[in-house]
């Protein structure tokens, strides 16, 4: 599979180890992944570069998206550019795996209903998981998504749980409902 990474630039600084742990998860499945573009450029870089050499670039960013299997968005900070980069994503029809170690997930995305967009927060000890989750229902093995509305106080229980247990909210629910499953079963 064909995988592109995308996060903030001028946010790598900050956050350059989440980003390289992502690569080298998609890495360590034997996927390809694009994720250059991200890792070995400057602000500087960019800055310098003419009309011309933007719009090149942009055409090359285009293409890599078109051809990729699935788009994973590293987005705990804020950038207009990634913003764009899921949006054709989205519009190509392309899964997009939005992640966020801090705050909420990009106002845009958090609230937009497309079953190919999945938002979640994560730690470096969730991300593998996380991201197997991802990659089983791109791939189909999973059976199937489903998406229900919560009340706060479950919201606000789901949220100290992960934290304490460092796993997504996700497989702590698939957890509860395989134990349910395996003592109706007895």
């Amino acid at each position: 599979m064909k995988v592109y990474f995308t996060g903030s630039i001028k946010g790598k600084y900050k956050y350059i180890d989440n980003y390289l742990k992502i690569i080298e998860i998609i890495k360590d499945k034997k996927f390809s992944i694009i994720s250059d573009h991200i890792i070995k450029t400057t602000e500087d870089q960019i800055s310098l570069e003419t009309k011309e050499g933007r719009l090149r670039f942009n055409k090359k960013l285009e293409s890599w998206i078109s051809s990729c299997d699935f788009m994973i968005a590293e987005t705990s900070f804020p950038s207009i550019s990634v913003g764009y980069e899921i949006s054709l994503a989205i519009r190509l029809g392309k899964p997009v795996l939005i992640l966020f170690s801090e705050g909420h997930a990009p106002s845009l995305f958090a609230h937009f209903k497309n079953e190919k967009l999945v938002c979640e927060k994560y730690s470096l000890e969730t991300l593998k998981d996380i991201i197997d989750d991802f990659i089983n229902y791109v791939q189909g093995t999973e059976e199937t998504r489903f998406t229900f509305f919560i009340t706060p106080e479950i919201a606000l229980h789901l949220e100290e749980i992960s934290k304490k247990e460092k796993l997504p909210k996700s497989v702590y629910l698939r957890k509860l409902i395989e134990k349910d499953i395996k003592v109706r079963n007895k």
